[in-house]
């Protein structure tokens, strides 16, 4: 598989790091506390599910970094695992991106920046901003790559700024109570702790992000590990802060079920005004989420398409190098999302089928290890073989319980998996009949 088609190596280390750190810090992180807390009613256990799950992420990004620095190309799984295994198998992996991986998060991180906005004002239609924010950033990623990268990193840092202003102001002046860290009951059951560690992996995705733009960075051998794993030690950082905050601010008794559970915790410590404001400023933090997802995805859909696997119109580029038809592509199916599906709805769909893939893809460092054991590798994982080994147990582990106890949206996942399979054969039938048939004419 050649390098990219047009692309330019201008995104920087900095760029890529902002790139991991506001894929991952979105949705999940505003969110899923609620969910957790129903689910284990410990507060212990519950810090205990955001650290095993940001361990996971370590081991992941561990692997993902030796595997991007072998193949500095832009793609991410669909490189590794066409590589590795089959086609067929970066085929899937690609689809799953675009359906699972990208359009489903980007719509809601859509939907929960609505929420949170319209908590403020609340005139504006929660379906028209979503949509419009979608359509909005998309556009921006279609025009240009080095603005959309500085929008993104500039969100980014905001983000993060935010988060560490409210947890110091939640635990120097909020009112709080550590008492909270005393209240709830024995362990869980296993089944609803691989729950619980299901929504973690959701709100942990995009610990993986730098791996689709390494086509596109400046030094992919030797900054593409530091932005996997130096991004995510930060954000793991980041959320274990978070949580203690939250705790702090409410009992889990409180928490339970709740999504908003920022927009509560702040009302707790600081009053309403506070609560509003702090609304407001999660609203312009998940717009990095949506720009950062928006600008990874079609890295994908363009490989695959300069493969000949996907459609060829989608390798498109604009004079900026931007990849605009896969960027639009995304764009529409992400805002056709958000208008048919809620966030809800998306939850165990997403964090089980990418839990799925990316076993997958640290599987194939495995396989090719072993098959290439000569092949020039810039980074080795440093945890080898215990950090992979660790990564596949827990995630086999989370979707066999995934399937038991969520059919519905475990069934969704395998579906998706199967409709991409059916658009590879057709593709490639598509393209032995035409290759067929230019022979034919060939012989005439």
């Amino acid at each position: 598989m050649a390098e990219a088609e047009g692309a330019t190596r201008t995104i920087p280390l900095v760029h890529a790091v902002g790139l991991v750190v506001a894929n991952m810090i979105g949705t999940g992180a505003f969110t899923t506390t609620g969910l957790l807390a129903a689910e284990l009613g410990n507060p212990l256990w519950l810090l205990g599910a955001w650290l095993v799950g940001g361990i996971v992420a370590l081991c992941g990004a561990d692997v993902y970094a030796e595997l991007g620095a072998t193949m500095p190309r832009a793609g991410g799984e669909y490189v590794y695992l066409s590589r590795a295994f089959h086609p067929c198998i970066g085929f899937l992996s690609g689809w799953i991106s675009l359906i699972v991986g990208f359009s489903a998060p980007i719509a809601a991180s859509a939907i929960a920046f609505a929420s949170y906005l319209t908590a403020v004002v609340p005139f504006v239609a929660p379906m028209t901003a979503a949509v419009a924010l979608v359509i909005v950033v998309t556009a921006l990623h279609m025009a240009s790559v080095r603005w959309g990268t500085r929008v993104q990193t500039f969100f980014a840092g905001a983000k993060v700024a935010l988060v560490l202003l409210f947890v110091i102001a939640g635990i120097i002046v909020g009112r709080g109570s550590f008492e909270h860290f005393t209240i709830g009951g024995g362990p869980p059951e296993p089944s609803r702790l691989a729950v619980a560690l299901i929504y973690v992996s959701f709100a942990y995705s995009g610990w993986n992000a730098a791996a689709y733009i390494a086509g596109e960075m400046k030094s992919p051998a030797s900054d593409l590990p530091r932005a996997l794993v130096g991004g995510t030690v930060i954000v793991v950082s980041l959320y274990l802060a978070l949580n203690v905050v939250f705790l702090y601010a409410l009992t889990p008794q409180a928490m339970a079920g709740e999504v908003e559970i920022a927009d509560l915790a702040a009302r707790s410590l600081f009053g309403p005004t506070a609560g509003s404001v702090l609304s407001l400023l999660i609203a312009l933090a998940l717009v990095s989420s949506v720009s950062a997802m928006i600008m990874a995805g079609p890295r994908v859909y363009v490989a695959m398409a300069e493969d000949g696997l996907f459609f060829r119109p989608l390798a498109r580029r604009a004079g900026s190098g931007a990849p605009w038809a896969s960027v639009a592509l995304q764009g529409s199916i992400a805002a056709v999302l958000v208008v048919t599906a809620t966030f809800e709805q998306l939850l165990v769909y997403i964090g089980f089928t990418l839990s799925v893939f990316a076993a997958l893809t640290v599987l194939a460092a495995f396989v090719l290890r072993r098959r290439e054991p000569d092949a020039a590798r810039p980074y080795r994982a440093r945890g080898w073989p215990l950090s992979p080994i660790l990564f596949l147990s827990l995630s086999l582990w989370m979707s066999t319980y995934a399937i038991i106890t969520r059919p519905t949206e475990s069934l969704a996942g395998l579906i998706t998996v199967a409709l991409g399979m059916v658009l590879y054969w057709a593709r490639t039938r598509t393209r032995s009949f035409a290759g067929s048939s230019a022979a034919t004419r060939h012989q005439e």
